[in-house]
């Protein structure tokens, strides 16, 4: 008697799509364009930060919101590294929004290293006026 090792049901094409290597892809290209976006926001504004020495720096809090203001050094204003800058006025009206915003952010300015020291004084003033009392001064080590 012989026997046949047959399969009864005829064999049909998988359905199932393996996606595996698309999603790697996927990761990857957000990886780069997360990391490209940064760098470029970073370097918008061409501003010369003075120098000072190394010194252990404080780790930032997670939470904390942070918004840049540059002065370059012909005294000119750029809120949050948009490349156009704004007028001392109309960066009022900003200031005072964020003063009265739920978040109220951490504010960095970023003054070029050739600028009249008067266009800080400004600046730190009207910070004050809208109570914005936390701010950091951005420096750039030598090397």
């Amino acid at each position: 008697m012989a026997r046949t090792f047959r399969r009864k049901h005829a064999q049909h094409p998988i359905s199932e799509l393996n996606v595996t290597n698309l999603i790697d892809l996927g990761f990857t290209l957000l990886i780069i364009f997360m990391i490209t976006t940064s760098a470029k926001q970073e370097q918008s504004i061409p501003v010369n930060l003075p120098s000072e020495s190394r010194s252990p720096q404080v780790k930032p809090d997670k939470d904390a919101r942070y918004v840049a203001i540059a002065i370059d050094a012909r005294g000119n204003f750029y809120l949050e590294n948009r490349p156009t800058p704004v007028s001392f006025s109309e960066l009022k009206v900003r200031l005072h929004e964020y003063a009265t915003s739920a978040r109220v952010p951490i504010i960095r300015i970023q003054g070029d290293a050739k600028l009249p020291y008067e266009k800080v004084v400004q600046l730190m003033d009207e910070l004050k006026k809208n109570n914005l009392l936390k701010f950091t001064l951005d420096t750039q080590t030598p090397g």
